[in-house]
C-alpha cells in the first residue's frame, strides 16, 4: 500500500501588517497575499520533503485561490481534490503582530470556499489512493469536513493505513460537541499524535505532563511528539523517551513553524528515521520557517535542510 499522504481542511490567504499594533482600525501598510491555512502550510512542506501527498479542500475561483494552487501544485501537491468554487471567494486572513507578540485576526473563512470542503468524487478518489491521514483540529469546524475527516480515517486505517494528528485548536473551540466528538474519534484511531505544549491536557484527565503522556501510550498511540517551541521537541513511545534542543535563529514570523516541523518529523517517521536525528530535521524546519515572513515562505526543501544542520554542525 502507498503512504501517499492525504489531508482534508481550510485553504486562505494570509495578508498580514507591515508595522505593530493594535487591530485594523485605521489605514495601515499591508504585505501580501501569502497563501496559507495550517493544513496546507503542512502539506506544502510535506511535498517539499519529496513525499507523495494531496490535499482536499476548496478554493474560489479567483487570484486568491489560483495562488494558493499555482503554489501547492509547484512544489509537488497532488491538487487534483481542491475544488475550485465558481460562486465563492477564497478564504483569507488579516493578521497584526502587537508590541508584545500577540496577535489581531480578521478571518474570512466559514463563510468562505472553505465552507465548500466536502466528500466529492475527486476527494474519494485521492483518499482511495492514501496510505496515510493527516489530521488537522483546527479544520474541524463544519459538519462536511468532519465528515470527510472521518470517511478518510475509516477508508484508510480499515486497508492497514496510519494517522497522524496535530491538534492545533484553543481550550474554548473544545464546547463544540460535534468537534469534540470528532477529536474523540480521531484521538481513538491516531497512530502519531502531534500536540504543541498545553494541547496535551486537553485530551487526557491527567492534567500531569507525565501521567498524561503515560495514558495516552496506554490508549494504543505508537508515539506522541511533544512540540515545546523554543525549547524544542520531545519524542515518546513505549521505549523510548527522547529530547532534542531547538536551534536558536533571529525569529521573523513563527506562523507555520509548527506545520513545516510536523510534516518534516511525518515524512521521517514513514521513512523509518530514527526518533532522534527525525525531531532534529522537524526542530531544523520548525527554526528555518520562522526566519520568513509570511506563514508558507519558510517552507523548506529537503536541500535546505540538509545545508542548515551541516551548517550548524560546523558552528559546533
Amino acid at each position: 500500500m502507498t503512504s501517499k499522504v492525504v489531508t482534508v481542511g481550510e485553504i486562505v490567504v494570509e495578508i498580514m501588517a507591515v508595522r505593530p499594533g493594535n487591530g485594523f482600525r485605521e489605514a495601515i501598510d499591508l504585505v501580501g497575499p501569502f497563501p496559507s491555512g495550517a493544513p496546507a502550510i503542512f502539506i506544502d512542506q510535506l511535498a517539499r520533503q519529496k513525499h507523495p501527498c494531496a490535499m482536499v479542500s476548496c478554493v474560489g475561483d479567483d487570484d486568491f485561490g489560483w495562488l494558493n494552487i499555482e503554489r501547492l501544485r509547484g512544489d509537488g501537491v497532488d491538487v487534483s481534490a481542491i475544488r475550485v468554487h465558481e460562486d465563492a471567494v477564497t478564504g483569507s486572513a488579516f493578521v497584526r503582530y502587537r508590541d508584545n507578540g500577540d496577535r489581531d485576526f480578521v478571518f474570512n473563512i466559514r463563510h468562505s470556499a472553505n465552507g465548500h470542503i466536502g466528500l466529492t468524487s475527486e476527494a474519494r478518489a485521492v483518499i482511495a489512493e492514501a496510505g496515510h491521514l493527516h489530521v488537522m483540529g483546527s479544520s474541524l469546524v463544519s459538519s462536511a469536513i468532519i465528515e470527510a475527516v472521518l470517511y478518510a480515517l475509516d477508508e484508510i486505517k480499515a486497508r492497514g493505513g496510519t494517522v497522524s494528528f496535530d491538534p492545533n485548536i484553543r481550550k474554548e473551540m473544545l464546547g463544540f460537541p460535534e468537534l469534540r466528538e470528532a477529536l474523540d474519534r480521531v484521538l481513538a484511531a491516531t497512530d502519531l499524535f502531534l500536540p504543541s505544549g498545553a494541547e496535551l491536557l486537553l485530551f487526557s484527565a491527567e492534567q500531569d505532563v507525565e501521567k498524561a503522556l503515560g495514558d495516552l501510550l496506554g490508549r494504543g498511540l505508537k508515539a506522541i511528539v511533544l512540540k515545546q517551541g523554543s525549547e524544542g521537541a520531545r519524542y515518546v513511545a513505549a521505549d523510548e523517551d527522547i529530547t532534542v534542543a531547538a536551534f536558536k535563529v533571529d525569529e521573523v514570523d513563527p506562523t507555520g513553524a509548527g506545520d513545516c516541523f510536523g510534516a518534516t518529523f511525518l515524512a521521517g517517521w514513514l521513512a523509518g528515521l530514527n526518533a532522534a536525528d527525525n525531531l532534529r530535521r522537524a526542530n531544523a524546519a520548525g527554526a528555518l520557517a520562522v526566519t520568513r515572513k509570511g506563514p508558507m515562505e519558510g517552507a523548506s526543501t529537503v536541500d535546505q535542510l540538509d545545508a542548515f544542520l551541516a551548517d550548524t554542525e560546523q558552528a559546533a
